[in-house]
C-alpha cells in the first residue's frame, strides 16, 4: 500500500469520526455552552494521547525532531483549531444545520486559494474535483435560499480558520512527532477556552457529568483520536486533496443521521453524496507520466 492512499484511507476514516460527532456535539449543547464543551473535549482529548506519546517516544532517535519547532507547531495548531472551532459552534446557534455544513465546507476551496499566495500551485484535476465537490455539498446540505445572517458569517470565518489549521499542520507535521503535535494543540485549546468558560458561562461540574457521553466521545474519538489522524497522514498527502478527503465528514453526518435517526436522504441529497464522492476519487487517480 502506498503512503498516499494509506494517508487517504486514515483521512476518510477521520471524516466518519467528525461526520459522527454531530450527533454528540448536538446532544452536548443541551446541557454546556460552547466554551464549556471545547474545553472539556479538549482536555479528554489531551489526556488520551499522553500514553500514546510515552510508546511512541520509544522509536525516536535523538535529535530526530526540534523541541521548539513541535511546540511552536503545537502552539500555532491549537490557536487555529480552537478559533475554528468556536466559531462553528457559536455560528451553529445563529444558522441553520443545513447552511453551516455548506458553509464550513468551503474550507475545501479556500485550502488551495491560499495555497497560491504561498506559491503552491494544485494541479487542474484537484480544481475540477474542488467544483464537483462544492457543487455536491450545495445539494447535500442547502435547503432553500436564505439571506446570509450574522451565523453564516460566523461559520465562515470558521471555515477559513479550518483552511489554515490544515496549512498549519502541512508545514509542521514532516518536522515533528505528529502524536505529540495533537496533543499541544489540545492543551492550548483547552488553556484558550478555559477563560472565557469560567468568565462568561461559568458551568458547573453537574452540568458537565449530565453531558459526559457525548463530551467523552468528542474528546476521545472526534479530537484524540480524529486530529491526530489527520496530523499523522497530511505527512503523506497534498493538503489541498487532504481538505477534500476531509470534507466528508458532511456526508458521513447525513448518513449517519440516516441510519441512526431514520432521517430520510432526497434524490438531491443522495445525488449531492455521489458529488463529493467522485470528487474526492478524483483527486486520488495518478497523473499521467510523460514519456
Amino acid at each position: 500500500m502506498s503512503k498516499q492512499l494509506r494517508a487517504g484511507l486514515m483521512l476518510t476514516l477521520t471524516a466518519l469520526i467528525w461526520g459522527a460527532a454531530f450527533v454528540a456535539q448536538s446532544v452536548g449543547m443541551d446541557y454546556v455552552g460552547p466554551f464549556t464543551y471545547l474545553c472539556s473535549r479538549s482536555v479528554i482529548a489531551g489526556i488520551v494521547l499522553l500514553p500514546l506519546i510515552k510508546s511512541t517516544s520509544k522509536n525516536e532517535k535523538p535529535g530526530q525532531f526540534d523541541r521548539s519547532t513541535l511546540i511552536k507547531g503545537g502552539i500555532a495548531c491549537g490557536i487555529a483549531l480552537f478559533a475554528a472551532s468556536i466559531l462553528q459552534q457559536v455560528g451553529i446557534k445563529y444558522t441553520t444545520v443545513g447552511k453551516a455544513g455548506f458553509i464550513t465546507s468551503l474550507y475545501m476551496i479556500i485550502v488551495p486559494i491560499i495555497g497560491i499566495f504561498l506559491g503552491r500551485r494544485a494541479p487542474k484535476k484537484v480544481w475540477f474535483s474542488v467544483v464537483v465537490a462544492v457543487i455536491g455539498m450545495y445539494l447535500l446540505c442547502m435547503n432553500g435560499v436564505e439571506g446570509i445572517g450574522k451565523g453564516d458569517l460566523l461559520v465562515l470565518l470558521c471555515a477559513l480558520g479550518f483552511a489554515f489549521h490544515i496549512l498549519i499542520i502541512d508545514h509542521f507535521s514532516p518536522m515533528v512527532n505528529g502524536i505529540k503535535m495533537s496533543c499541544i494543540q489540545f492543551w492550548i485549546t483547552a488553556a484558550i477556552s478555559a477563560v472565557p468558560m469560567f468568565l462568561i458561562e461559568k458551568p458547573s461540574m453537574s452540568s458537565i457529568i449530565a453531558a459526559w457521553a457525548p463530551i467523552l466521545y468528542a474528546g476521545a474519538l472526534s479530537s484524540g483520536v480524529g486530529y491526530t489522524l489527520q496530523i499523522v497522514a497530511q505527512k503523506d498527502i497534498d493538503p489541498t486533496v487532504a481538505s477534500l478527503i476531509c470534507s466528508l465528514e458532511s456526508v458521513f453526518s447525513v448518513l449517519f443521521g440516516w441510519l441512526l435517526l431514520h432521517q430520510a436522504l432526497s434524490l438531491k441529497e443522495l445525488a449531492g453524496c455521489a458529488l463529493v464522492f467522485i470528487g474526492v476519487i478524483l483527486t486520488q487517480i495518478p497523473d499521467r507520466q510523460k514519456a
